[in-house]
């Protein structure tokens, strides 16, 4: 039977070099990165005329095939499951956490995209100029002749 003696010297070098000796000589790192490039090009081709979604003071492009929506002085837009925000209709898109994301857009109803009778759609010049005002008086609240939901049943909330 053949032994191996291993002198205290040779063992305690092999301990330190493979930081065995010490708890704080393991180091051990994780690193995630998670790269959220922005959606997909999408180019409104002349400034949009939008549509007030009812019961907010959000709005929406008509007839496109993205979901663009126009809330207190910025552009949101969802792309899978993320979300974007633009200072303007055609970006630059930058991710947002959906934290970020105002109250108001996450819970828009499922069908908003459905312009109800009485609706008019706002040059985006009107709305540039007036979102501001609008929402600090009320405006949509006045009924279909204002361009509101129909029968004064809009709620203004944020």
């Amino acid at each position: 039977m053949m032994r191996i003696i291993i002198k205290p010297v040779v063992a305690i070098a092999l301990f330190v070099s493979l930081g065995l000796a010490h708890p704080c000589g393991v180091n051990a790192d994780v690193s995630v990165d998670i790269h959220i490039g922005p959606p997909p090009v999408y180019v409104v081709p002349a400034p949009p005329e939008v549509v007030v979604i009812p019961g907010t003071y959000a709005y929406f492009i008509p007839g496109i095939t993205v979901d663009i929506i126009f809330y207190q002085g910025y552009w949101y837009r969802p792309y899978n499951e993320y979300w974007y925000r633009a200072g303007h209709y055609n970006g630059p898109w930058k991710y947002i956490v959906r934290q970020s994301v105002p109250v108001a857009i996450l819970n828009l109803p499922p069908d908003y995209r459905h312009v109800p009778p009485g609706h008019q759609r706002i040059p985006y010049g009107q709305l540039k100029k007036n979102w501001r005002g609008w929402e600090q008086e009320r405006h949509w609240e006045g009924g279909p002749s204002h361009g509101g939901p129909p029968h004064g049943r809009g709620k203004g909330r944020k």
